[in-house]
């Protein structure tokens, strides 16, 4: 196995910037918020860094997935359900039965992101996306906080 490391690039965090996404969801599914998240390291005036995200909410979560092909998500929905069945005898349902599985796969999936900047410009792969996964049946607003932290651009 040979293994190749590029010239070493370094920065001096001089720049700190956050804000707030909202992200209107229409229940079970993914929300891409690629787009979003590079306008504002764009916005922060970002160079080399990284862009943190976290969604401030127990039953979403996010993730980074494949952004070509739509059944990928699809297909994820279905794994997530077979892992955290609504009708699997929960005893927390204090807003339905959805709520507890939704903890659940908010645990498995993670509510935060580090994606290095690099140029400005999040250093994602061809085919990756940045989603805001709702794991709830109905739908909600959801609040990701964005920060960047790094050098200028």
């Amino acid at each position: 196995m040979s293994a190749v490391l590029t010239p070493v690039r370094a920065a001096t965090v001089s720049r700190i910037a956050t804000a707030t996404l909202t992200v209107a969801t229409r229940g079970t599914g993914f929300v891409e918020i690629t787009a979003e998240a590079r306008r504002f390291v764009e916005a922060a005036g970002g160079g080399d860094g990284v862009l943190l995200l976290f969604v401030r909410h127990t039953s979403a979560s996010l993730v980074i997935q494949e952004n070509a092909d739509p059944d990928v998500r699809t297909d994820l929905v279905t794994a997530l359900d077979r892992l955290a069945p609504a009708n699997a005898g929960w005893v927390h349902d204090a807003e339905g039965p959805d709520d507890m599985p939704a903890h659940v796969k908010t645990m498995l999936t993670g509510v935060s992101l580090a994606v290095p900047v690099v140029g400005g410009v999040p250093a994602l792969g061809t085919w990756q996306g940045i989603y805001l996964a709702e794991h709830r049946a109905r739908p909600h607003r959801r609040e990701v906080v964005l920060q960047f932290l790094g050098a200028a651009a």
